[in-house]
């Protein structure tokens, strides 16, 4: 304990905010989606809320503390889209079997070593720069904010590059400080008026089993998961400099998935956006102190989660255009320096190009997302001017 206080900064603390921040406001909605499609009432969904919380919570106090590195978790945003889309045709407790059977196939994936063994394999630059593609949209959306939020935007912009040059460490809070207060101002003070104060409750269902729903959306949830959150989330590791062993992490969020899986928590795995805002030198100068972003985040994530019916009211007064330029001048420093790296060595120059312009192209086959794929192009590109050079 004394040591956690000995490395606790502002900075990390405000990290771990707005990563809790950004990763609800910028995708709960699609979490609502996903449970009304499986027969969610309104407690059920505050149930998923409370349950996803407390997932990402344990997850990332646990592992942040054990490996002193800032592991972030998070809910799987594209599985949440496909089950948004996929289970409309089975009943909610044949759904809650689809979460469970995936997260098995999660956790057998961490203790089978495989999924280590593959990204060790991905040179670094690959890695940037499939990472820099995945960022990339985040960095334009602070401009796309701009077109509708000119104001609130410009203010929260000038501000970064402001605080950059004078307290570099701060400028995300101050960022943060600048938008809310814009947004409060516009309401003339009127903005939290609505907002419930009340306390979550968990809601819990047997998991029932339909096989033709375990293959036909169990597999499909396990396979985005993992090529969609966790090949980035080990890139913003192995991009910070963590070498943090992977299989562990990847047993761990598998376990999370089976045991809150009757309670909503549908699918857990590394981030990687909201990881980004942790792990870079706006968090802290010294990377053996990042840790403490991880921990924050985990306070923040079960406060969220015991507090999730007053939360989801919260997060969604706060316009789009906000959070999206909040995240995206969080990413901003995370950005350059994965491009630096994957672009500085000639003889990898193009296949990371290749790499990142697969990826910020949102190509799929066979349903798996650009991500992965941009690592596939990029490797098999690199692997051709291996042997063209020997």
């Amino acid at each position: 304990m004394l040591r956690i206080l000995n490395d606790c900064s502002l900075s990390a603390v405000v990290a771990g905010f707005v990563a809790v921040l950004v990763g609800f406001a910028s995708s709960v909605a699609i979490v609502f989606q996903a449970a009304q499609s499986a027969g969610a009432d309104a407690n059920v969904i505050v149930s998923w809320i409370m349950a996803l919380g407390f997932g990402m919570g344990a997850t990332c106090l646990f592992l942040s503390l054990w490996y002193r590195a800032p592991v972030i978790t998070a809910w799987s945003t594209p599985g949440a889209a496909l089950l948004a889309t996929s289970l409309g045709s089975i009943s909610y407790a044949e759904a809650l079997g689809v979460f469970v059977f995936a997260g098995v196939l999660t956790l057998l994936t961490g203790l089978s070593g495989f999924f280590d063994k593959m990204m060790r394999l991905v040179p670094l630059p690959i890695a940037c720069a499939m990472l820099a593609g995945v960022l990339f949209q985040f960095g334009l959306s602070v401009f796309d904010a701009m077109g509708s939020h000119v104001f609130l935007v410009g203010i929260m912009l000038m501000t970064y590059l402001v605080c950059k040059r004078l307290m570099p460490r701060y400028a995300v809070l101050f960022v943060l400080a600048a938008g809310v207060s814009f947004v409060v101002a516009e309401s003339n003070g009127r903005l939290y008026a609505d907002i419930p104060f009340e306390l979550g409750a968990l809601v819990w269902v047997w998991p029932e089993w339909n096989v033709s729903a375990l293959i036909g959306i169990g597999l499909p949830l396990y396979i985005v998961t993992m090529t969609s959150q966790n090949v980035p989330g080990v890139a913003v590791m192995r991009s910070s400099g963590y070498q943090t062993p992977v299989s562990p992490l990847i047993s761990w969020t598998g376990v999370a998935s089976i045991v809150l899986a009757p309670l909503g928590g549908f699918a857990f795995n590394l981030a990687a956006i909201t990881a980004a805002i942790c792990s870079g030198e706006e968090c802290h100068k010294d990377p053996e102190r990042r840790y403490v972003a991880g921990l924050s985040a985990g306070v923040f994530y079960l406060v969220a989660g015991l507090a999730s019916s007053s939360v989801v009211a919260l997060f969604a007064i706060f316009p789009a255009a906000m959070v999206a330029a909040l995240a995206g001048i969080a990413l901003l420093g995370t950005i350059g320096m994965n491009l630096k790296n994957a672009m500085v060595d000639d003889g990898n120059r193009e296949a990371a190009l290749i790499a990142f312009l697969v990826t910020v192209s949102g190509v799929s086959f066979l349903g798996i997302a650009s991500a992965f794929w941009g690592i596939v192009f990029g490797v098999i590109c690199l692997l051709i001017s291996n042997i063209k050079a020997k």
